[in-house]
């Protein structure tokens, strides 16, 4: 048996040592979309690939790396090198898409593997056929980069070239890679140490607290659904692409302490880039359950046994190779979680929120010289007993913003407005959180991709709530009039044009 004081000691312990490799990361990182926005995520794991602890950064990351882990144990099994790491974006085989590069760490205590550790970085671009890697006219994944199936990337702390030369003779901007590369091999370093740092003061334990500490957040959850109502609870959105209205559906099953979440009946995979793989849509279940039922739960592979995924092969939700799954990660990940919360607020109406802005408003530009990246805050649903937030980042990410000084010294343009968008937020008993409103001058010719969503649904309210408003995207030619763009697009800008984007606000909640 292991006591409730030394559990939580040991959930707190790991889940530091989770947030410590992210800071490492951060700190060390040469992108401004990592070591500004925090575009990253870490994470420690048991020796058999279950999560055992992380820290609370990207929901859309976590939830879906310990399918890298377990696509490394699968590859390798009892090769896995000490003092080795191994890198993986490949989207059908332990990735979500090829921009999301995670590094796993082996953690050997002697001769025996005890743990791992792993974290996941968004690079900029990878290659592919336009800079930033999320071309929206593509239709298979190899026209969005480079793909890295599960390979043993560093051996005694050097970087093999197998691995790295191939990486960046693909990316636009190799130096910046290889610097982010680096910080993600430091952070997992960090990791691997303090793993060891907590053998070393555990006396022997260290496999049978952390057992309990699994098993514990299986009990949490477990209890935490056995309080919900027995029943079947449905929900359905939609997707944008064109002008089409692709149905995301669930059908949420919770009986005792159990929940399966069933997605029959949602749209088929496409040809087109918003098509998600099983990973992230079991990332965006971790995260809507722990929303509806109770967020102080140990965010490990224990509490996630209860839950069960039933996701159709071949779908939106669960795409096969070779489907271009860019936008799937950033975009159908918002939906996803959505239609989740949408169906548990039926169980849980005291704990659901209304929907936020439902999209990562994803803009990507560059050239041969530089790539930018950054996602967009907007309104986050009002909840029941408060308003919703404004300007901030909702749902399956949790980055910040690019700040004006970095973005203006970094790269070739201005930023001429950033203000709140009001009025944005849905009316309601409490309102939805406003939107945000960016206006980019560029200072030299460049490709410009959007990947958003939102622009035809607004985010809806709960309760009686209202919608909040639907998000914008205009392109200002110079000595022009503003031309709308689709939420979906890729452009060649020149000198002198100026992007506007107004991004949605969350849906209000109650009358």
């Amino acid at each position: 048996m292991v006591d409730a004081i030394t559990l939580e000691v040991a959930r707190n312990r790991f889940a530091q040592i989770a947030d410590e490799m992210g800071v490492v990361l951060r700190r060390t990182a040469y992108s401004p979309n990592i070591k500004e926005r925090a575009d990253c995520s870490a994470a420690v794991f048991v020796a058999s690939g279950e999560m055992l602890a992380q820290a609370e950064h990207i929901p859309v990351h976590l939830g879906s790396m310990p399918a890298s882990v377990a696509a490394v144990l699968a590859r390798f099994g009892a090769e896995v090198e000490p003092d080795a790491q191994y890198a993986v974006n490949d989207p059908f085989a332990g990735g979500t898409h090829l921009n999301d590069l995670t590094l796993v760490r082996p953690v050997f205590h002697g001769e025996s593997l005890i743990a791992w550790v792993a974290n996941r970085a968004h690079h900029a671009d990878v290659g592919g056929e336009s800079p930033g890697s999320m071309p929206a006219h593509a239709v298979t994944v190899d026209q969005e980069g480079h793909r890295v199936a599960p390979t043993l990337a560093v051996r005694d702390g050097e970087w093999l070239p197998e691995f790295v030369e191939p990486f960046l003779a693909a990316t636009r901007t190799p130096a910046e890679r290889l610097g982010d590369l680096s910080a993600q091999l430091g952070a997992n370093e960090a990791g691997a140490r303090r793993v060891l740092d907590v053998v070393a003061e555990g006396g022997g334990r260290f496999a049978e607290v952390t057992t309990a500490l699994l098993d514990y957040g299986e009990r949490r959850m477990r209890a935490a659904l056995a309080a919900l109502p027995n029943g079947e609870y449905t929900f359905t959105d939609f997707m944008e692409f064109g002008s089409e209205l692709l149905p995301i559906r669930v059908s949420i099953t919770i009986v005792g302490d159990g929940l399966t979440a069933d997605f029959a009946g949602s749209a088929g995979q496409i040809q087109g880039n918003i098509n998600a793989v099983e990973a992230v849509t079991r990332s965006c279940l971790y995260y809507a359950v722990r929303v509806a039922t109770d967020p102080t739960i140990p965010a490990n592979g224990g509490c996630y046994r209860p839950l069960t995924l039933l996701a159709p092969e071949g779908s939106l939700v669960n795409a096969n190779p070779p489907a271009a799954v860019a936008a799937g990660n950033v975009e159908t990940s918002q939906r996803i979680a959505d239609v989740l919360l949408g169906a548990l607020a039926g169980a849980a109406p005291g704990r659901v929120p209304a929907a936020g802005q439902g999209t990562m408003n994803n803009i990507l530009i560059g050239n041969d010289d530089f790539a930018y990246y950054e996602t967009l805050a907007g309104g986050q649903g009002a909840r029941p007993g408060g308003a919703g937030q404004s300007g901030i980042h909702t749902g399956m990410t949790n980055t910040k913003n690019t700040p004006i000084e970095s973005l203006e010294s970094h790269y070739p343009f201005r930023v001429l407005r950033y203000a709140l968008r009001r009025g944005s937020g849905g009316a309601g008993r409490y309102p939805g959180g406003e939107g945000i409103e960016r206006e980019l001058e560029f200072q030299s010719a460049a490709t410009l991709s959007l990947m958003g969503e939102r622009r035809v649904l607004p985010p809806w309210g709960l309760a009686g709530g209202r919608p909040g408003a639907r998000g914008e995207d205009w392109l200002i030619r110079k000595g022009s009039t503003p031309e709308s763009l689709p939420g979906k697009v890729t452009v060649d800008v020149k000198p002198g044009d100026r992007l506007l984007v107004r991004t949605p606000g969350g849906g209000g909640w109650g009358a």
